[in-house]
């Protein structure tokens, strides 16, 4: 794996990091209506059971280029009672895709789940997201349904992964 990005657990609310976030949000927001859209927002992603993670740039000031989180999750009926971390905000800047920064942003999040002892991770994407539901299903993620009281609209698709 190459070492010219790291990946790292930051706040999301320094400038270059709101920068990509808004990105994410105009490129959902061109897919899907606004009530079809289920973003957190920076003071979301601040609170105690948010895990938000960088991709920068391996160089002194390196900018950012992708992000992702993780919320902490207590069990429900939909998950048989077991806790989740639910993926979320996951984005990379278009410039870098292609260099599995994605999969390497997955990756730390299992990674971080699996270290405060959860064994399931969930996600909710949208289905006109073809590239984010082909980066997830290669990761080993698998259909479900729907969960967390999200809607089953038709326009999102729900997967999960035994970790």
């Amino acid at each position: 794996m190459s070492d010219r990005i790291v990946i790292r657990p930051e706040r999301p609310d320094q400038p270059e990091v709101m920068d990509l976030l808004a990105e994410l949000d105009a490129y959902l927001g061109s897919l899907y209506e606004p009530e079809a859209n289920h973003i957190l927002d920076v003071h979301d992603l601040l609170q105690p059971e948010i895990a938000f993670y960088v991709a920068r740039e391996n160089l002194p000031g390196g900018r950012a280029v992708g992000t992702a989180a993780f919320r902490r999750m207590q069990g429900e009926p939909a998950t048989r009672g077991l806790r989740y971390g639910e993926i979320k905000r996951m984005y990379v800047d278009p410039a870098f895709r292609g260099e599995r920064i994605g999969a390497r942003l997955i990756a730390a999040l299992e990674d971080g789940l699996r270290a405060e002892g959860f064994a399931l991770a969930l996600l909710e994407t949208g289905s006109a997201q073809t590239e984010a539901v082909r980066l997830y299903e290669r990761e080993g993620y698998r259909p479900r349904t729907a969960f967390g009281g999200y809607p089953d609209n038709g326009l999102s698709v729900f997967y999960e992964k035994a970790l």
